[in-house]
């Protein structure tokens, strides 16, 4: 057993049992969730909405009565359906360190949820980075919903901290909990989709693993999980944070551009979403063995988690042209009508013109247009080379 308890972790964990409800209370009379709630949900009658959610006993019938109905209504109001694999290779009572790529600051690990929900399988608990709790209200959202805290920003001691206690509360969620546990490939999103497993995420989770890292990271249960979105509803803010940088290299988000993009992914169109567990890859991390050279171990650990990753990527028309148009070439031109490429143009066009930033000239415009090709060009180009083609 693990030798930590919760309240070594409990400015990072999620609400127990005990402090759930006087939280939820507190939750309900914040203003900002009231309009968060609005916002999401038009029409709500929120009194009464309020009333079902104080009947609430713990997280479990917060997740199973409140958020998996919510997410389905969004699923069904925002995407044309989601779909996975893989889930019915998931035993049982074992549980899992879901490692995946990053579109979606909410929706990504909230649709794993749905996913895992409709196998009957537990849902896991959820790794979200404190610069995005804008307000108070959100941290408690978060840790009501199985979120745990990822502190950033740090400086260098206080952030060497900070990641053993991460890595410990992870290993402390699948040993001691026995919950499984997501968490992004990287820090923040693939802008452009190149999704490339950061060394210093595999490096915080070995942290807690002891002297021997191949067997501490196998006690993790790794399963690298695909997300595919046929649409993503942030590119076209993607491809203007590209323009800003392109600007003035020392451009930075700020707050109320996270929030917004937390808005913008809830009620965007998405189209098609896919999600594909890859099997869990201890096998191949115990190929590491005689690995000494941590320099050597990490990034081939990250390679194979990439190349599970990129392998299993949905594709769709919107890659193929996407593709086709950043090459220059027509590789995939079977792949899709001039149905396609008119609905193609017409969500660029559509897409970008949302862009509100002042004096755009039309070399602006392609700039963007270029970013959001790569955007969707690059699972195809990830996948072709995962799979030697």
């Amino acid at each position: 057993m693990f030798d930590m308890t919760n309240e070594d972790f409990k400015d990072i964990a999620p609400y127990g049992e005990a402090d759930f409800q006087s939280n939820l209370k507190e939750l309900v009379k914040e203003p900002g969730f009231e309009h968060a709630i609005r916002y999401i949900m038009p029409g709500v009658d929120y009194d009464a909405f309020v009333a079902q959610l104080l009947m609430l006993k713990n997280t479990d019938e917060f997740q199973i009565k409140v958020m998996m109905p919510f997410l389905e209504m969004l699923a069904k109001n925002t995407t044309d359906g989601i779909t996975s694999d893989g889930f019915d290779e998931i035993k049982k009572g074992d549980v899992y360190t879901f490692i995946s790529n990053h579109r979606d600051i909410v929706l990504d690990a909230s649709f794993l949820n749905v996913c895992l929900l409709r196998y009957g399988l537990p849902t896991s608990e959820i790794a979200l980075g404190d610069n995005l709790l804008i307000f108070e209200w959100i941290e408690k959202l978060v840790k009501i919903n199985k979120g745990f805290i990822v502190k950033r920003n740090l400086r260098l001691l206080e952030a060497f901290k900070a990641a053993k206690q991460l890595s410990s509360y992870i290993r402390y969620c699948l040993v001691d909990k026995h919950e499984s546990v997501w968490i992004a490939q990287r820090e923040g999103r693939a802008k452009d989709s190149n999704d490339v497993t950061q060394e210093s995420v595999i490096k915080m989770l070995a942290l807690s693993a002891g002297d021997n890292v191949v067997d501490g990271l196998i006690q993790l249960n790794i399963c690298p999980t695909t997300i595919s979105y046929e649409y993503d509803p942030n590119d076209y803010l993607k491809a203007a944070e590209f323009l800003q940088r392109h600007r003035n290299p020392e451009h930075k988000k700020s707050q109320h551009d996270d929030l917004h993009a937390m808005e913008i992914g809830l009620t965007g169109r998405k189209g098609k979403v896919h999600f594909h567990l890859n099997p869990c890859i201890n096998p191949e991390i115990e190929k590491l063995r005689e690995v000494t050279d941590k320099n050597e171990l990490f990034p081939a650990i990250c390679a194979i988690i990439d190349n599970e990753i990129h392998s299993g990527y949905k594709i769709f028309p919107i890659n193929y042209i996407s593709y086709d148009r950043v090459t220059g070439e027509d590789r995939f031109a079977d792949r899709y009508t001039q149905a396609d490429i008119d609905a193609f143009n017409a969500y660029f066009e559509q897409q970008l013109a949302k862009v509100n930033l002042p004096d755009l000239t039309a070399e602006d415009y392609e700039f963007m247009r270029t970013r959001m090709m790569e955007m969707y060009a690059n699972p195809l180009r990830n996948l072709l080379l995962a799979k030697g083609e």
